[in-house]
């Protein structure tokens, strides 16, 4: 089973969106596969043109993105993992799903982190999320941590995208090496959430046509569900 989560986890780390970014203003960095859109069968993952790290094209993802503009970021992140974790085991997996419940919606973009404005209405006031997604204050704490550090640097979809991993690792299960340099959204999608993301309710068909949307079959959903 260990094999299958992290090619699951893998997955997830890899997709990416097309909204605009608020940690790098300004940069236009070629996009990997998917979009903000959400929801398509493939998103998570696909084929692109362009080389990324020897392999399958993401362009603009990379594991190094941070290696000069703040090359301690991981570092900061494990540190505040390893505090919340030790108070609370549970927030692991916690992260785990918060990071999952982003990426199925709009890709890996931060958009779970929205709260509602006059614009749009947040992600977490859907079924599947409301009052059951959390972890958000270890988010914070991170986000506020690497602020510090390295202020405007490091998108709030990548400290999920670490988080997530980081995670995994300290509950003991697998590390891997993970590609940085997503772009934040600048809005939500309630609708997204309330489509693509699992309710309570999830008959098993039912969890196995979302997952399968997004490229990922019956193991998958296992290794995300338990």
């Amino acid at each position: 089973m260990g094999s299958f989560l992290y090619t699951t986890l893998m997955l997830i780390a890899l997709i990416s969106s097309s909204a605009i970014c608020f940690a790098f203003p300004g940069f236009s960095f070629g996009w990997g596969v998917g979009g903000s859109s959400g929801g398509g069968e493939g998103s998570f993952g696909g084929s692109g043109d362009e080389p990324f790290g020897g392999g399958q094209g993401y362009p603009g993802l990379f594991p190094e993105f941070y290696s000069l503009s703040c090359p301690q970021a991981n570092d900061i992140v494990m540190s505040v993992l390893e505090s919340a974790i030790a108070k609370d085991p549970r927030m692991a997996a916690s992260l785990l799903r918060l990071h999952f419940h982003d990426c199925f919606v709009q890709g890996c973009d931060a958009s779970v982190l929205l709260d509602d404005s006059a614009m749009f209405a947040s992600e977490k006031n859907s079924g599947p999320n409301s009052n059951s997604i959390r972890g958000f204050e270890v988010i914070d704490e991170i986000k506020s941590k690497l602020e510090e550090a390295c202020p405007e640097t490091v998108s709030c979809a990548d400290i999920l995208a670490l988080a997530a991993r980081g995670s995994t690792v300290l509950s003991g299960g697998p590390n891997w090496e993970l590609p940085l340099g997503r772009r934040d959204a600048m809005q939500a999608s309630l609708n997204g959430a309330n489509n693509n993301l699992p309710p309570p309710n999830s008959t098993i068909q039912n969890l196995i046509t979302l997952f399968r949307r997004q490229g990922l079959d019956e193991v998958d959903l296992v290794s995300l569900s338990g």
